[in-house]
């Protein structure tokens, strides 16, 4: 699993996540697998299954966010189907046997956080506080406390085996 965090602010937003992927309860490490990733104006981290995270990350082609329209609702009616059309072409089949099945997302567009679950369901929290993966309760709760950024992601990974550094943030300022 992982842990990922977000911060929304006024005037700007932050996803922070750990470095360590498993498989079969080995973990794996490298530097050029990255849990936060790029694409142009927006800011896309994935826990989970890691097929659809990379298929999220690296297939998928987000839309071009508009501007001085209601964001959420075009989450909802264009973002949303979107990623479910590139999931579904990218042939990924979730294991419907598995606890451990399915994903989870932070993304950040025009400097506002949205989470989004294996539903494609889009979540807004109003105390600004986000989080996914296994140790996210460890490390949101230390948010909620006072916690930097990386002192939550510190504490999650004394807290959860599937969390470790490096860790690593990108901000991204709101328009």
């Amino acid at each position: 699993m992982t842990t990922i965090i977000a911060v929304q602010k006024n005037d700007h937003c932050f996803i922070a996540a750990d470095s360590r992927t498993t498989a079969d309860a080995r973990p794996y490490s490298h530097p050029i697998i990255t849990k936060i990733t790029k694409r142009g104006q927006w800011l896309i981290a994935g826990a989970g299954d890691v097929q659809p995270c990379d298929i999220i990350q690296h297939v998928w082609r987000p839309p071009v966010a508009p501007v001085g329209k209601n964001l959420y609702t075009w989450m909802i009616t264009t973002v949303a189907p979107s990623l479910r059309e590139c999931i579904k072409e990218s042939g990924y089949q979730p294991d419907k046997d598995s606890a451990d099945s399915g994903f989870q997302l932070i993304v950040a567009v025009h400097g506002t956080i949205y989470e989004i679950d294996d539903s494609y369901s889009i979540y807004l929290r109003d105390d600004g506080l986000y989080g996914v993966g296994s140790g996210s309760s460890y490390a949101v709760g230390a948010l909620a406390q006072g916690a930097g950024w990386k002192e939550a992601l510190t504490i999650a990974a004394k807290n959860d085996v599937y969390t470790a550094p490096p860790f690593i943030m990108r901000k991204q300022k709101k328009l």
